[in-house]
């Protein structure tokens, strides 16, 4: 089964000069956690409501001017819609996330493949259980090899 039988289509961007603010409305409207920062139609970043929080508002900047460029994360894993769901899984386990912006192959967005949708779409309970106990794995410290007492 292929990332592009599972995922969600038609995810909603934020434009990396919006606002914190104006991108939060967007996340509250959506009720979504994360929203993929799109430039020219291209991938720029990933902004998350948790971004939000721990990079903005307790440094104490103003949501309604601080922008998204400034908080974003811009470097961006990703899976292509023709790859088999097993590798999306083996993205998420490894780098510890619970969703992957889909890409073509031309590397435009297409979607987004959560968790939840590798369990409930491809019904293999062994892969979604195995993904979320690697991805529920506490990281280890800086400079401490993970799984180290």
């Amino acid at each position: 089964m292929q990332v592009k039988d599972v995922m969600t289509r038609g995810c909603e961007c934020v434009a990396p000069d919006s606002t914190l603010q104006e991108a939060a409305r967007r996340m509250k409207e959506l009720d979504v956690g994360p929203l993929p920062v799109c430039s020219n139609d291209r991938l720029a970043g990933m902004l998350t409501d948790r971004d939000i929080v721990l990079r903005a508002v307790a440094e104490g900047q103003d949501p309604k001017t601080a922008r998204v460029s400034d908080v974003m994360t811009p470097q961006v894993t990703y899976c292509f819609e023709d790859q088999g769901v097993e590798e999306a899984a083996r993205l998420m386990k490894e780098k510890q996330i619970r969703r992957l912006v889909v890409l073509n192959r031309v590397k435009r967005l297409v979607g987004i493949v959560s968790l939840g949708d590798l369990a409930a779409d491809t019904g293999d309970e062994r892969l979604a259980g195995e993904t979320l106990g690697r991805i529920s794995e506490p990281a280890a410290p800086r400079g401490v090899p993970a799984g180290t007492p």
